[in-house]
């Protein structure tokens, strides 16, 4: 299901019991801001989170942030460190 904010303030109780049975999409400038779930489910999703290694979670942060950790490593590269002590982000696999 998916709805606009304005339909969420305005119904909320109403999107609370259908979060119940499915997600609920909530849209604000045409992108979904927030997903009201159950407290069911969210556990469920906390628990899947948990269940994860260290390792995997290192790998899907070096591969969600792999731009950002690029860039600030060529900043290094160019600029050298400002601080004694300071190292170079590094894959953490």
């Amino acid at each position: 299901m998916q709805i606009t904010a304005t339909e969420a303030k305005n119904r909320f109780g109403y999107y609370l019991g259908q979060a119940e049975r499915e997600p609920v999409h909530v849209m604000k400038n045409d992108r979904v801001a927030v997903v009201l779930v159950s407290a069911a489910r969210f556990a469920e999703l906390e628990a899947l989170e948990q269940k994860k290694s260290m390792a995997q979670r290192k790998r899907e942060f070096n591969a969600q942030y792999k731009e950002w950790i690029a860039a600030q490593n060529e900043l290094v590269e160019k600029h050298g460190l400002w601080c004694e002590g300071m190292v170079a982000w590094q894959d953490a696999s």
